[in-house]
């Protein structure tokens, strides 16, 4: 297992880096994204998209680059997505002025934010400006958004699917802060230029408040979704769905899965070159620590924890198959003493899962 770290918290003009997203291009590119908070570790305020590359498999990383600066509003929740009919990658964010915090625009007080996507024909060297896509993918019963963080995949026939979380408007005299209102929908493409809301969690549903979602693609087609799950709701454990209309909708709502544990706290999503499932998170029951893999050997029916990455504090994660097919990469938030402190990226051969 070798380790690198593309990102440490006070370098590069920022206090600390967040919310990782991993990509490897189809000339085995691998591109390492990352919110660059300015100012401090909060999720408000100038935070810009940073990328880093890597042309030898994450081993040595080129110099870090802006993909996203909104002039000191802030920019979230970076998800990536190669589209396959170019092979150019496509970069999805959401963007709100800085002092506009998550509770204000769930209560209504401050307005929505702005789902953005940018295009990279050159394997991240350089990135189109920011294309407002709102109004495609934020239907207006929506207050909170939030696209990712991580990966998106490709299905069959080359639609691309991008996992996102929302909060809906409440009803009578809640203020739309309550954790109920909080849900997991998907957006698609099968042409990179247009964009669509599929599969939309029920919100309330009486047993899972859905937040950040990831997604795989299961070796029959279908796309399999697990969600970090608020604690309210479920405690020390995530939720998962499957589609069978290529992510247009779910089969059953997102129910709880009891054989993934976790404390709250997003999670990454791969499928294997053998058809198994692999899931990145914490295993610290109630902290964001000690960053592990679990498999799946029934398209995520069951989970089973197949090794630990750190003993140490860690958070969010995303997972990627590297050019050499052999191996995996995992992009990790940790930390000595807090999971904030640097971005790592850890190679793990394949025989090793």
């Amino acid at each position: 297992m070798a380790t690198t770290t593309p990102f440490t918290a006070g370098t590069g003009g920022y206090h600390t880096y967040r919310i990782p997203a991993l990509a490897v291009t189809p000339a085995g590119v691998v591109l390492a994204l990352a919110e660059g908070r300015v100012s401090d570790a909060g999720d408000t305020g100038d935070i810009d998209i940073v990328v880093r590359r890597s042309e030898d498999g994450g081993k040595n990383w080129l110099p870090q680059q802006v993909v996203v600066a909104h002039g000191g509003d802030t920019a979230a929740n970076p998800a990536v997505v190669v589209e396959p009919a170019s092979g150019d990658i496509l970069l999805l964010s959401c963007r709100q002025p800085p002092n506009v915090t998550s509770q204000m625009i769930r209560t209504g007080e401050a307005a929505p934010r702005r789902i953005y996507v940018q295009r990279s024909t050159n394997d991240g060297q350089t990135w189109t400006e920011p294309a407002d896509i709102s109004a495609q993918v934020r239907p207006g019963w929506m207050r909170g958004y939030g696209t990712g963080p991580g990966h998106g995949v490709v299905l069959d026939g080359g639609r691309m699917v991008v996992p996102c979380w929302h909060t809906r408007s409440p009803t009578g005299s809640d203020t739309g802060a309550e954790t109920k209102y909080y849900g997991a929908h998907g957006i698609y493409s099968d042409n990179g230029q247009t964009w669509t809301v599929g599969y939309t969690s029920s919100v309330p549903n009486g047993s899972v408040n859905e937040n950040e979602t990831a997604c795989a693609v299961l070796p029959d087609g279908r796309p399999y979704i697990n969600s970090r799950c608020l604690p309210d709701a479920i405690v020390g454990y995530r939720g998962d769905a499957y589609s069978t209309d290529r992510g247009e909708s779910l089969v059953r709502d997102i129910r709880p899965q009891a054989t993934l544990p976790g404390p709250d706290c997003q999670g990454s999503l791969l499928t294997l070159p053998d058809g198994r499932l692999l899931y990145s998170g914490p295993s610290h029951p109630s902290e964001r620590a000690a960053l592990a893999l679990w498999v799946s050997d029934d398209d995520g029916a069951t989970w089973r924890l197949t090794r630990h990455l750190t003993g140490l504090p860690a958070a969010y994660s995303d997972l990627a198959l590297l050019p050499d097919g052999q191996n995996i990469g995992v992009l990790y938030e940790t930390g000595d003493w807090s999971p904030y402190r640097r971005i790592e990226f850890v190679t793990l051969p394949l025989a090793a899962i």
